[in-house]
């Protein structure tokens, strides 16, 4: 691998030297840590993984004393739903980033889920029981597709997503920091 990076290096350097002398002009690109701040900033909220999953949920209203087919209400519900995890740059502060040269150290945030939500498109009611003697409860979905994001996000944190947006933030800004010309490029 380092020796690609140097190929690649040498190659735009080859390259600038190629524009200067066709143009007259110099390429120059600004590598001072506040450019660099500003452009990991830029960045602002960097979506990394996404999980989409399916999950059956139920949920009940029983009544202490009557049986379920009396006073009970139940509903059994397919829920497809996604979960966005990143890094947020916005809060990115200039202690953060140290450049030296060619070599730059960078503070990356934690990752941190962004947003779970379901799929209304493909979350489908199965099955939807109510007793007798009680009205059916419109609420009752409502908590149930509450519960069901809830179990999505847990089963998201579980499977590792927030390791994974991590890593794949890592390698994201590796590739820009490296696009910027840092040779060494130290991620904590």
């Amino acid at each position: 691998m380092g020796w690609l990076m140097l190929s690649r290096h040498s190659g735009r350097d080859l390259l600038g030297h190629v524009f200067s002398a066709v143009t007259g002009r110099t390429l120059s690109i600004d590598v001072s840590q506040p450019v660099v701040v500003d452009r990991i900033q830029r960045l602002q909220r960097l979506e990394t993984v996404v999980y989409t999953m399916d999950k059956l949920v139920t949920g009940a209203k029983e009544n202490p004393v009557l049986p379920d087919f009396l006073a009970g209400d139940r509903l059994l519900m397919m829920v497809h739903g996604e979960v966005v995890a990143g890094i947020d740059f916005s809060n990115l502060k200039s202690g953060d980033v140290r450049v030296d040269g060619k070599r730059i150290h960078l503070h990356l945030p934690a990752a941190e889920v962004f947003s779970t939500r379901l799929d209304s498109g493909k979350t489908r009611v199965y099955s939807r029981q109510t007793g007798l003697l009680v009205p059916t409860d419109p609420n009752l979905e409502t908590q149930v597709r509450q519960e069901a994001e809830r179990e999505l996000q847990q089963s998201a944190l579980a499977d590792g997503i927030l390791q994974t947006a991590q890593q794949n933030s890592a390698s994201t800004i590796t590739s820009l920091l490296q696009g910027l010309g840092f040779e060494k490029i130290e991620l904590e």
